[in-house]
């Protein structure tokens, strides 16, 4: 990544949003980004009451049908490799994984309770995939999880790559990409925006309170939504 990275502060106030705001906000400040960006499908959290994950995107795929067909060494220097590649800044990491066996995609977990711990102690605080997780009343402290499934079985997990684009249930991420992820889903916030998000989300929660107010007031009517809604847009800052 070119553009500098976020710090604490910056991260904590995204953080205090959910991501269905900053998706609206996204399309607010850039209405070009509508429609995409974002996971499509419906993803399990490992706790849906943890905050959101905020950080920047370490990618990766895995296979889990077959064996990787290739020697132990050479599959565990890709592992290797890859934490490597976990520990290493931007931070902080959120590790982005595709899983490339199709509509077998989560046939065996890459998460469980050793990844987990092994990722969070490198610094990682979270991961998302479009294949499943295990081990869930095991998973790291604070360590986040979005994924397509749940499942037993590792079965033939192995990486393939990393440090690759990846496609997220429809989200195509790059490495470094900043990743905004809750219960709701995961969402890509273009860097060079991403300080502008908690200003411009202030604003919509301010147009939106204006709706909202006219709507549970008594005798609301039409009439009442449309001279709200008029109120609502002439708000700019």
């Amino acid at each position: 990544m070119t553009e500098k990275p976020l710090d604490g502060n910056e991260l904590a106030a995204l953080r205090e949003l959910d991501s269905p705001t900053v998706y609206n906000t996204i399309e607010m400040l850039r209405p070009e980004r509508q429609g995409f960006g974002y996971t499509t499908d419906t993803m399990v959290s490992v706790d849906p009451t943890m905050p959101p994950l905020v950080g920047y995107a370490k990618t990766a795929t895995i296979r889990s049908v077959r064996p990787a067909g290739k020697p132990a060494d050479e599959v565990r220097k890709i592992r290797l490799g890859y934490f490597r590649y976990i520990a290493a800044d931007p931070v902080p990491g959120i590790a982005v994984i595709q899983d490339l066996d199709g509509d077998q995609a989560g046939y065996g977990s890459f998460w469980g309770e050793v990844t987990s711990t092994t990722l969070s102690a490198l610094g990682c605080i979270g991961g998302i995939t479009d294949g499943s997780i295990r081990d869930v009343d095991a998973i790291a402290p604070g360590f986040q999880l979005l994924a397509r499934k749940v499942v037993p079985s590792r079965a033939f997990v192995h990486p393939v790559d990393y440090e690759c684009e990846v496609n997220i249930l429809g989200m195509v991420v790059q490495p470094g990409d900043l990743i905004h992820a809750d219960r709701h889903g995961a969402v890509v916030i273009p860097h060079d925006m991403a300080r502008d998000i908690a200003k411009g989300a202030d604003l919509i929660t301010r147009r939106e309170k204006i709706i909202l107010d006219a709507a549970k007031s008594p005798g609301f009517t039409v009439d009442v939504l449309e001279q709200a809604m008029i109120e609502a847009s002439k708000l700019k800052e």
